[in-house]
């Protein structure tokens, strides 16, 4: 085994063995270290792909539960769901991928260095457990991600009072679950046990669901949840959780001052991501840290020769804009950063044109800037609207909730962001991605054909709505 490399990438999740492919790829000797049993990282094997498998079931059982609608006839009795085998599919699915990234590996031939990974100066990592060894590399690129946290009050116990880890391995359907956090994770999940039988309760402090997204947006998934059966509490504060062998007492603080008092099966907290540094040797190698995030410049350079980071470990600078935990944000830093290595020309990633995608029922999807964020930059603001239910595809697929939203530049016409809930959403949004991306103005839109019928035609007529002139509605 080598002990001598190019590259040593800390951290086999989206950022790290992309950006080791990328750097193999490019010529360079690469080799990873990674203590988890798998490649991926969380969004393989924890996160993101887990996640949607489960709510691909839900989905399937929401159609399974309105069969006559559809005309299927498919015996008597009621339609349930079977966690042991929802858990085996699943389980097969993130194998299945992680087996793949382990086969890239070796194609490009990447070492994976087995162990956890310490900074031992520079160009050095130590490996203990696994592999235990040192390693020396003219460059170190740190990609060791986040871990979920809680809030001041909530001792999380992974028993009763969980973490997304724990809840995509839940063998029983809950009889009721509380939900600590309105983000993409807490909606998934109320969206997936929801459907699944669970009585589902969303805290959120803040004043409403998925408080980045436009308010629009957040308006029509209230309306959604609340008819689904989810209860809702925005403006409050969970201020004790006690769990017992049984469930879960949780007391929350309501914006009138009143406290309410629940009791569940488990509670879920969503609240966040926090850096995963700890033990790894950054603190006393003169690395600029803001809260445990490793501070880079926007090349992912840390500041210190030889080391780059990239994903959710990173930030831009003390008390600079949020970075965001997204997987596929992860992914493309970690090109970028293996390109720059490798004596590649690169460009900053512009991060006003990353999409955002929840894949809760109603899914959204969502790019650029919200209405709100347009005007408090001082752009003369127009916006159009387009709902699902109006086009045929929708109603053929009996998906009609939600609709798009374009915010334009009223002086130039350039489209500024786009944000839709409903039906593919988190497919639709690649469309409005690119014509972000290509400086694209509300009139280019209106131009491009769009398909009849599909989903996608919502996004032309939102345009055409953006000009005052919707064709169908």
């Amino acid at each position: 085994m080598a002990s001598e490399f190019d590259v040593v990438v800390i951290g086999a999740g989206t950022g790290g063995y992309v950006a080791a492919i990328r750097a193999a790829q490019l010529g360079l000797k690469v080799g990873v270290v990674e203590k988890q049993k798998a490649l991926g990282g969380t969004c393989l094997i924890w996160g993101c792909i887990p996640t949607k498998a489960l709510l691909e079931h839900a989905h399937a059982l929401k159609v399974v539960q309105n069969v006559k609608e559809w005309g299927v006839t498919i015996g008597e009795g009621a339609v349930g769901i079977d966690m042991q085998r929802v858990q085996e599919r699943k389980d097969k699915v993130v194998t299945g991928l992680t087996k793949g990234v382990e086969f890239l590996f070796k194609k490009n031939k990447i070492e994976w260095i087995k162990g956890t990974a310490r900074i031992a100066g520079r160009g050095k990592v130590e490996v203990t457990d696994g592999d235990a060894q040192a390693l020396s590399a003219r460059e170190i690129v740190i990609a060791t991600g986040s871990a979920p946290r809680s809030v001041p009050g909530v001792e999380i116990d992974r028993k009763r009072i969980i973490t997304s880890d724990e809840a995509i391995g839940l063998r029983e359907v809950p009889k009721s679950l509380v939900i600590l956090g309105s983000g993409a994770v807490g909606v998934e999940f109320a969206s997936i046990f929801r459907r699944f039988g669970s009585q589902v309760t969303i805290i959120e402090l803040l004043p409403r669901l998925v408080p980045v997204e436009d308010e629009a947006i957040s308006a029509e998934l209230l309306k959604s949840f609340k008819k689904q059966g989810i209860v809702i509490r925005t403006g409050t504060k969970v201020t004790k959780a006690v769990a017992s062998a049984s469930g879960v007492d949780v007391e929350a603080q309501l914006p009138d001052g009143g406290i309410e008092k629940i009791s569940a099966d488990y509670l879920l907290v969503a609240t966040g991501r926090g850096p995963v540094t700890t033990g790894l040797g950054v603190e006393g190698l003169g690395f600029n840290l803001d809260r445990g995030y490793v501070s880079v410049d926007p090349l992912f350079r840390t500041g210190m020769p030889g080391f780059s980071a990239v994903g959710d470990v990173i930030t831009f600078g003390t008390g600079g804009a949020p970075h965001p935990q997204l997987a596929h944000v992860s992914s493309a830093e970690g090109v970028i950063t293996a390109e720059r290595i490798a004596g590649r020309e690169v460009k900053p990633i512009n991060y006003d044109h990353v999409p955002a995608c929840t894949y809760c029922d109603p899914e959204i999807g969502s790019v650029g800037l919200t209405e709100s964020e347009a005007t408090e930059k001082g752009y003369d603001v127009q916006i159009g609207t387009f709902p699902f239910f109006v086009l045929g595809r929708a109603k053929m697929a009996g998906e009609t909730e939600g609709f798009v939203k374009i915010v334009a530049d009223k002086k130039y016409d350039e489209v500024l962001g786009v944000h839709m809930i409903g039906p593919r959403a988190t497919e639709l949004v690649a469309e409005a991605t690119l014509a972000l991306r290509l400086e694209c103005t509300v009139e280019e839109l209106i131009r491009t054909i769009h398909a009849h019928p599909t989903f996608s035609e919502a996004i032309g007529e939102a345009a055409h709505a953006t000009h005052g002139a919707a064709i169908h509605m």
